[in-house]
């Protein structure tokens, strides 16, 4: 890869992370739980689409031995209880972090989404500095040894809360629908016995 493509290939990253960060502070603040699963299933898909690219190049190397200062951590504890807050029942779950050694896992949404973010927010705040191999650097190596599995374990959740929200629905429509029916036919004059 070329120093032009692997700018070119650091910006389409740093533009895939920031949008990540940015929906992900406006589903904790907006609040609404309603629309927040399927909002942090679309968002974490994406996210992991970067970071299948990610783990899809060479090994990038950072030019430094010791990662440089970039300055704190951004301040997300507040955005982590409030996700907490919103996703309420659902928050907690369980998954297996390594299939080839299967132990479970219980973890929070709210705390892996906002791990993810502050892996995520490291790797940008190199490359808005003008470092751009080591944040390529970083956020390949994080998601491959964090918040890559966390996203695909927090995305899988996610889509089973879906799946029961609309397969559960769903059955309890028809239920009813059937007990409609059944009950016209029952009281219909030429229902038989």
């Amino acid at each position: 890869m070329t120093d032009a493509d692997q700018t070119r290939f650091g910006e389409q990253i740093a533009d895939s992370v920031e949008s990540f960060l940015l929906a992900l502070r406006a589903i904790a603040r907006e609040g609404n739980g309603a629309q927040a699963v399927s909002l942090l299933l679309l968002e974490i898909s994406q996210v992991l689409l970067a970071g299948a690219r990610l783990g899809a190049q060479n090994d990038f190397t950072p030019v430094e031995e010791f990662q440089p200062d970039v300055g704190p951590e951004a301040d997300i504890d507040e955005m982590r209880l409030r996700l907490a807050e919103m996703l309420g029942g659902v928050d907690s779950y369980t998954f297996v972090f390594d299939p080839y050694i299967p132990e479970v896992v219980v973890s929070r949404l709210s705390d892996d989404m906002t791990s993810i973010a502050i892996d995520l927010e490291n790797g940008l705040r190199h490359f808005r500095a003008g470092n751009v191999d080591e944040a390529l650097w970083w956020w390949q190596f994080s998601y491959v040894n964090n918040w890559g599995n966390l996203a695909g374990a927090a995305l899988n959740a996610l889509l089973t809360v879906v799946a029961h929200d609309r397969f559960d629905t769903d059955f309890e429509a028809d239920a009813e629908a059937l007990a409609v029916a059944d009950e016209m036919l029952e009281s219909s004059p030429g229902a038989q016995p």
